[in-house]
């Protein structure tokens, strides 16, 4: 792996670099002012911190334990530079990524901390959040990214055209990019992963010849087990040609009568209507302001009667207001345009458009132990430098930070993944 040229692929997510801004060179002029300011930041943040404890060590040579109050994840983490808490401060997760990625701040596990922040996001309120201009300056580059049809191609392309060479080294066989659902302990990803389509598959109630659509249909891998547990007529929409490419050829490979087909479709512009729909973690890529969009779709394309099954990741709604109203580090670098979705505002918006809401079930460890696994294979592969030509060291590390940063997420509980059943009722 060539480490010493600009990354050639990934490029498309680092340019968040010039649209969002941490105040780096503000934050390091701060940085030069008494250390007594900082450890008013460490006092608010370690008053917020009802769970768990944060060991920290600081620029001054002084080493803080925050938190302690009660039972949770114990942290480490090394401030290098107060310009670490400045752009924190001023920047909220955007800032300390940057922070992160300019050597500002260490920890040999960045997984607690990460839980520790979702596990207390009520306690501390607005303390790790943007703030100031840089707030409002990082909520107008994410509203650039708004998801209407040429954005939605954007966006989607930003993170998923990555490559399939890529996502190949570390997903399951079946390239599953989302969530496993762990039946018992020590099951493999592959066995999960499979448990998860079969549980999307069992709330659809279909049949030979049912005429399935998949909202987001990724590499195939609903699809193939779909036309082979049940014979269906299946339809597969997706704005990436990349996984396009690869669901075509697995779809052609398992229906030998050609009834199904994969295209590249905006979930707009789609025609039924169908028997069921299945849709797993495309809803988060589609954004706030296109809820409705998406919903009337489901209701427009569903037959009276049946039956959508969709595989969502969820925001608690107390941290809701806050996480929406700036832009987070998963926003800016890794899911441009993307929303986790509110889930009481969510099925309000299912609910007035026909589509009762069953059966939700969460498993979020199991997004924990997913991600834990994703970044195993992921970091095997770098090791074994298998890593595809054109990614840089930079890309890398940000990789690595994004499924650290989302499982100490799903660890802490604030972000959740979940199933539910719409029934359209009329």
């Amino acid at each position: 792996m060539n480490t010493h040229v600009s990354p050639r692929r990934g490029k498309q997510l680092l340019r968040a670099d010039r649209a969002y801004r941490s105040g780096g060179a503000l934050a390091r002029l701060l940085a030069l002012a008494p250390a007594g300011l900082f450890h008013r930041l460490l006092d608010r943040i370690d008053a917020g911190l009802a769970l768990g404890t944060i060991e920290t060590h600081t620029p001054d040579g002084s080493v803080r334990l925050l938190g302690g109050r009660g039972h949770g994840p114990a942290a480490v983490v090394h401030l290098h530079s107060w310009a670490a808490l400045a752009r924190l401060a001023m920047s909220g997760s955007v800032g300390w990524y940057r922070a992160w990625d300019a050597g500002e701040w260490t920890s040999p596990d960045p997984v607690p901390l990460f839980d520790l922040f979702m596990r207390n996001g009520e306690s501390l309120g607005d303390v790790a959040r943007a703030r100031g201009p840089l707030r409002w300056l990082n909520k107008i580059a994410h509203l650039l990214n708004h998801n209407n049809r040429r954005g939605a191609k954007r966006n989607i392309h930003a993170h998923y055209d990555l490559g399939n060479d890529f996502y190949r080294l570390w997903l399951d066989h079946a390239m599953n990019y989302s969530s496993a659902l762990f039946a018992e302990p020590g099951q493999s990803l592959e066995e999960a992963q499979t448990g998860k389509v079969d549980a999307i598959l069992d709330r659809l109630d279909l049949r030979s010849g049912s005429r399935l659509l998949e909202i987001g249909c990724g590499w195939g891998a609903l699809a193939e087990r779909a036309v082979e547990r049940h014979d269906v007529i299946y339809t597969g929409i997706t704005l990436s040609p990349s996984q396009a490419e690869i669901a075509d050829a697995r779809l052609a490979a398992v229906d030998l009568s050609a009834r199904s087909r994969i295209e590249l479709c905006d979930y707009r512009d789609a025609r039924g209507p169908y028997d069921a729909i299945a849709s797993v973690e495309m809803v988060e890529a589609v954004g706030q302001a296109y809820w409705p969009a998406y919903l009337d779709a489901v209701a427009r394309l569903l037959r009276p009667g049946g039956r959508a099954a969709i595989q969502y990741i969820l925001i608690n709604d107390v941290l809701f207001e806050r996480y929406a109203a700036s832009s987070d580090f998963i926003q800016a670098y890794i899911f441009p345009g993307g929303c986790l979705i509110s889930e009481s505002r969510f099925r309000a918006l299912a609910e007035a458009r026909g589509l009762a809401w069953r059966d939700v079930y969460r498993f979020g460890e199991d997004y924990a132990e997913t991600l834990r696994q994703w970044r195993e294979r992921f970091d095997a592969a770098v090791a074994a430098d298998q890593l595809p030509s054109g990614f840089d060291d930079r890309f890398v590390r940000l990789w690595r930070y994004y499924l650290q940063y989302c499982e100490g997420g799903f660890r802490g509980g604030g972000i959740d993944v979940a199933q539910v059943t719409l029934e359209k009722t009329a």
